[in-house]
């Protein structure tokens, strides 16, 4: 039999979800013992992670074959395919492509374009597990002044939506419970379709064709609009988990203006409040960068006061990074020493929140999809779970909350779901 593909992944979801397609196919090389890692580039600590492990893996293991791909590869191919420890880099655009990797192509869905890694779609690489991630769409239109990931992603590329229904279909049938839409902006989602085609819409199409499905969550959205059929999936579709990741950034108007974002504070606060007028138990997390250029005391506090104010309770917090090529490497730079306090403090405020949100759980009733063998897993609204007493991976509980242990909630069992 021939072996699959070893990977090592740094970064998104997305990037995950990309390792676990590339894990499934046929090493069609010589050399049987063969790594693919698959770098991310969102900060220039993420880059120089992803050649740290490789050095490090090439000289544990001297006969490894080792090939990159991904945002940092794209970024800096030179600087990739002149390390020795490199066999060979493969252009993001290509790294789904089954012929790469001697894997014939498969065929899901008419609509879809097989061989094109925009829209290819691989179904082994999520059996077996409580919750998959979904790649929908990929790339980016806009120009967000601190980010490179559209110079190594490209525009946005939507999967149409017969070929992501038939791939959660097929991981239902296998048993995951959860199904995650991923990408790298899902708000973009079915521009470039023919016909009229929104992210709600296809949310709308997933849970109507696939009852079957207990959960679907979204994993990140932009906080510059959300189309009427999500927002209406949100307050009618009880499959549709109250959870939201919003990619805020900061909460500073003139910095947002600087970073080129497409919402102002108060467009932020007004989603949220909607959001939460039609699902009152909707929990926020958000990403902030911590010492954008030109961030002054004033506006670092307005971001900070928003964790309170907008009541986030999952922060993804980043002390700014110069991406080269960027028009925000080349705006006055906050000292690093003052980047790394300031996101220090903003993830200390953030602790604070989660807190918050696990003291307001205590004595409510959640259900809690088990993910691990130790009794793991998360509610709906995707607060950390454990649940005492005997149960099975996989399954869906209603527990009584009873208490905070070791950064969790303890949940009780009430019934099985």
């Amino acid at each position: 039999m021939t072996p699959h593909i070893k990977t090592i992944t740094l970064g998104c979801r997305l990037n995950a979800y990309e390792s676990n397609i590339i894990s499934t196919y046929k090493n069609n090389f010589k050399n049987k013992n063969l790594v693919v890692i698959n770098t991310c580039a969102v900060t220039s600590k993420a880059e120089k992670e992803g050649i740290r492990i490789v050095k490090k893996l090439k000289k544990n293991s001297p006969h490894t074959l080792i090939l990159a791909t991904g945002c940092a590869v794209e970024l800096n191919r030179p600087l990739w395919e002149k390390m020795p420890e490199i066999y060979k880099t493969i252009e993001n655009t290509n790294k789904l492509k089954p012929s790469l990797w001697g894997l014939a192509p498969q065929i899901n869905n008419k609509q879809a374009i097989i061989e094109d890694a925009k829209h290819l779609q691989i179904l082994k690489s999520n059996r077996n597990q409580t919750r998959a991630y979904i790649r929908i769409q990929n790339g980016c239109n806009h120009s967000c002044t601190f980010c490179a990931i559209t110079l190594a992603r490209g525009n946005s590329e939507s999967v149409p939506s017969g070929s992501i229904i038939n791939e959660i279909t097929i991981l239902v049938s296998h048993g995951v419970q959860e199904v995650v839409l991923t990408g790298v902006d899902l708000t973009s989602y079915g521009e470039d379709l023919p016909g009229n085609n929104n992210l709600g819409k296809l949310v709308k199409k997933i849970l109507k064709f696939i009852p079957e499905l207990k959960r679907l969550r979204i994993s990140s959205l932009d906080a510059a609009e959300i189309d009427l059929d999500l927002l209406e999936a949100f307050k009618y579709e009880e499959r549709l988990m109250p959870h939201l990741h919003l990619s805020l950034q900061s909460h500073d108007d003139l910095i947002l203006k600087r970073m080129k974002r497409r919402h102002s504070t108060k467009d932020a606060e007004n989603l949220i409040g909607t959001l939460r007028d039609i699902r009152p138990n909707i929990l926020f997390g958000a990403d902030l960068i911590a010492g954008f250029p030109t961030e002054s005391k004033e506006a670092f506090k307005n971001t900070l006061n928003a964790i309170k104010k907008l009541d986030l309770t999952f922060l993804h917090v980043f002390p700014y990074s110069p991406r080269p090529g960027t028009p925000a490497a080349r705006m006055p730079q906050i000292p690093s020493a003052i980047r790394k306090e300031r996101a220090k403090t903003l993830r200390d405020q953030g602790h604070k929140a989660i807190y918050k949100a696990f003291n307001n759980s205590i004595n409510s009733y959640q259900n809690v999809l088990i993910e691990t063998k130790k009794s793991f897993g998360h509610a709906e609204n995707f607060l950390p779970v454990k649940i005492s007493g005997k149960v099975k991976i996989n399954n869906i509980y209603r527990c009584k909350i009873i208490g905070i242990n070791n950064n969790m909630l303890i949940g009780e069992i009430d019934e099985s779901i």
